[in-house]
């Protein structure tokens, strides 16, 4: 290898582009991709990307669903991206075998593809759980663009459609179908909705709002069998009841996509292993996104955080050494931040607590307005955030909480200060020099530049608002100020 050039040097000592292999188009993927040309450039690498399918966004899906958005706006890549960027697209392929020793990976075609650093970001599935009846017509998983056209083409805005599973994947489809007018029941076994996100408050909280706009919410059991009835179909649920739906959507988790590399010899748990350069016990094999175990920014372990957020980082950073720089992740944040019909939910870090630590909250019942922080000493190591869309979002606690996790920034006598005060989080926020800390700190050792936008049909239509000139005629005003 030339250390200058970052080229491989073949057998005549001529400079040849090195072959990087990306094995998943989402998220992790594409950033990666992005990150990978910001350092090396046609002629110095090439980029295989292999996806089994057209690379999309899944946090998109909803947005179509709702009828927000025209369906390709789902779609984030196509043939002239590619062409642009140097990147040879193998679409509607999947990889079966992944051969360290020899450097490449098999393709479902029997072709074989060399590598000299290979990425999987291989994403995850939804999970399916042994449910009499489950494979019935109008039965489906909602994970994927081909799984929401199957539940639109059955379905229309006066169908009835029960979910199986009250968590943060299901609910994100729920809350697109309650704007679509359908009418919805929620079955959780669990004793709350999104008992991974929402400790026993925020749950309630959630489900009398869910009843509150008409949406069932049957906890504390499971569905026992679907069966067809009439032309519908019936669920069964543990304790007897029956429920009728014209559709049935199973949100019960998702699993990461790794029974492709069993022989491999990569290291796996839940996940593929991967160190704080996202790098798997391959020096040349590198992990991102839902499919990968890496470091966690509270607590130092390896976990998967199967979120976008964590699949944009790590696919940054997993790119850039790919691309011969020498870049270390701190770790990504568990978060979650979701729409419940109007009532937006947030969680962030160890929202559980954590050993020895307290916690401050407030709740307000009936409209409803819910905030509770965990701290360990006098910083805070997670939060639980509810209430209006409206109210969260023009009280902008949601990014400042963050950021102080993020920062792990202790606060001092301020933690007293938002014992006193639980809705003024600014005045701490700038007064323990929380932005200045974010500021300063980048993922990569460069500034992000403006990329465009990688799909033809997504590109941004009419002239900014009238507010775009207002804030930003002002910056310069507001920093002679400072």
């Amino acid at each position: 290898m030339n250390e200058s050039t970052n080229q491989r040097i073949n057998a005549k000592g001529i400079a040849m582009p090195k072959k990087h292999v990306i094995i998943g188009g989402g998220p992790a993927g594409m950033h990666a991709v992005e990150t990978i040309r910001k350092y090396e450039t046609p002629a110095v690498s090439e980029i295989h990307l292999v996806s089994d399918e057209p690379p999309y966004s899944r946090m998109v899906i909803p947005y179509w669903m709702a009828g927000t958005i025209a369906e390709d706006h789902v779609l984030t890549s196509g043939d002239p991206y590619y062409r642009k960027d140097g990147v040879a697209a193998h679409v509607g392929r999947r990889v079966t075998k992944v051969e360290p020793a020899a450097n490449r990976v098999m393709l479902d075609d029997g072709t074989p593809l060399a590598y000299d650093t290979l990425l999987i970001a291989t994403g995850s599935s939804a999970a399916r759980p042994p449910i009499p009846g489950i494979d019935l017509p109008g039965v489906h998983n909602l994970w994927t663009l081909d799984d929401a056209r199957a539940v639109m083409r059955i379905t229309t805005p006066q169908s009835r459609i029960l979910f199986v599973g009250a968590g943060f994947i299901g609910f994100i489809i729920l809350n697109a179908l309650f704007k679509r007018g359908n009418k919805l029941a929620v079955v959780e076994m669990e004793r709350q909705v999104l008992p991974r996100m929402l400790d026993a408050t925020g749950g309630r909280l959630v489900e009398s709002w869910l009843k509150r706009v008409a949406v069932a919410v049957h906890t504390g059991t499971s569905v026992r069998s679907i069966a067809k009835k009439d032309g519908s179909l019936q669920a069964t649920l543990g304790y007897g009841q029956t429920l009728d739906a014209d559709a049935v959507i199973i949100a019960t988790g998702i699993r990461p996509n790794i029974g492709f590399l069993t022989g491999s010899g990569i290291k796996t748990a839940e996940g593929i292993l991967v160190d704080q350069h996202l790098r798997t016990d391959f020096p040349n094999i590198y992990a991102a996104g839902d499919c990968a175990q890496g470091p966690d920014l509270s607590t130092g372990q390896q976990q998967i955080h199967a979120i976008q957020p964590t699949a944009i980082d790590h696919g940054r950073v997993a790119g850039a050494n790919m691309a011969g720089k020498n870049v270390a992740y701190r770790g990504s944040l568990l978060m979650n931040v979701l729409d419940v019909c109007g009532l937006q939910c947030a969680s962030f870090g160890r929202w559980q607590g954590v050993p020895g630590g307290d916690h401050q909250e407030v709740v307000n019942e009936g409209r409803p307005l819910y905030r509770k922080l965990l701290w360990d000493g006098d910083r805070i190591a997670g939060a639980v955030l509810l209430g209006p869309t409206g109210d969260v979002s023009n009280l902008n606690d949601l990014g400042m909480i963050k950021g102080f996790i993020q920062t792990q920034t202790p606060l001092g006598t301020w933690k007293q200060f938002l014992a006193d005060h639980p809705l003024d989080v600014r005045r701490p926020y700038i007064a323990c020099g929380v932005a200045e800390k974010l500021l300063t700190t980048t993922l990569l050792p460069e500034a992000t530049a403006d990329l465009g936008y990688r799909y033809q049909s997504a590109q941004p239509t009419g002239d900014p608002g009238p507010y775009h000139p207002i804030f930003v005629g002002t910056y310069p005003a507001a920093s002679k100020r400072a």
